[in-house]
């Protein structure tokens, strides 16, 4: 009989010949519930040294039109939208046009899948039962890219800005969602670079950040930089600039591994269906890889 050897099918498998830009998809403007105009975020996030940037006010398509009138300030500008009516609250990224929030909320997805761009479940811990999207939801649709599994907004309202707990649920059960970090800035002070989105891009454009982050290859980050992600069979190497700590954690989010210092190298244990690393620095600094799934050949 043959042998069906396990192997490991994750996003970081060519990182090469491309660059790391970072960047936040979760932005308000005046337009909505914002303090700044588009032009004042634009400039505070190109001064913070961004790479990519997408507004996402509520139920308002935020385009190349309106982006054309305004100055990058050599940031890439990605089309959004933050469908918020009717439902829990999801980013639809590089849309091409305005995607209505219905009550039945996979509707919503599937019609997103059907034009262009992604979607990402919003804050899934925000309120005060930390419920604003429940693990029942997220497991019964279908078909999005992941979640915020932090949202820097939440920090001053009631719940948790973190979600890695709806996270390993979910991958627990088999789903492949990515975990997104995003500031959902609506205040000047103190709501800006404090979760982004680090991807390995082969270039500058729109679509091809937007196509990295979709297949997950890219690393969420509060503060910290992953400098090395490799793999050899089931082999993982993790590397971070100034980490305290680095964990690694597969099914139901059980940590099997921690290593003190910037590195780490691990084993997939032979029953994990998944395993994921969270990178610890000082304070609340943290970064997140995505999953890397176990198959069998």
């Amino acid at each position: 009989m043959p042998v069906h050897t396990p192997s490991l099918d994750h996003p970081y498998h060519d990182l090469s010949g491309g660059q790391w830009l970072r960047g936040n998809l979760h932005t308000h403007t005046v337009a909505t519930d914002g303090e700044q105009t588009l032009q004042e975020v634009i400039d505070d996030y190109a001064g913070r040294g961004y790479d990519f940037l997408m507004i996402s006010d509520h139920d308002i398509l935020t385009g190349d039109e309106e982006y054309d009138t305004h100055n990058p300030k050599g940031m890439v500008l990605i089309p959004g939208n933050e469908i918020s009516s009717r439902g829990c609250h999801m980013l639809h990224v590089n849309a091409d046009r305005l995607v209505e929030g219905h009550a039945d909320r996979q509707r919503t997805i599937n019609e997103v899948n059907d034009s262009q761009g992604f979607i990402i479940v919003n804050h899934p811990n925000w309120g005060k039962n930390f419920n604003h999207c429940s693990i029942d939801q997220l497991v019964e649709w279908d078909s999005y890219a992941g979640i915020e599994i932090y949202n820097g907004v939440i920090e001053f309202l009631e719940g948790s800005p973190y979600a890695m707990n709806k996270w390993d649920m979910l991958l627990t059960l088999g789903h492949r969602a990515w975990g997104f970090a995003n500031d959902d800035s609506h205040y000047k002070e103190g709501n800006v670079a404090q979760g982004w989105n680090v991807a390995y891009v082969a270039d500058r454009r729109a679509d091809s950040i937007a196509a990295a982050l979709q297949q997950g290859r890219f690393y969420a980050s509060t503060g910290m930089k992953i400098t090395k992600i490799q793999t050899d069979g089931r082999q993982i190497h993790i590397e971070a600039d100034y980490a305290e700590e680095i964990r690694a954690i597969c099914d139901n989010g059980q940590q099997f591994q921690v290593a003190d210092g910037p590195s780490i190298e691990t084993q997939v244990p032979d029953d994990a269906t998944y395993v994921r690393f969270e990178c610890l620095g000082h304070g609340d600094r943290f970064a997140w890889t995505q999953p890397f799934f176990v198959v069998t050949d």
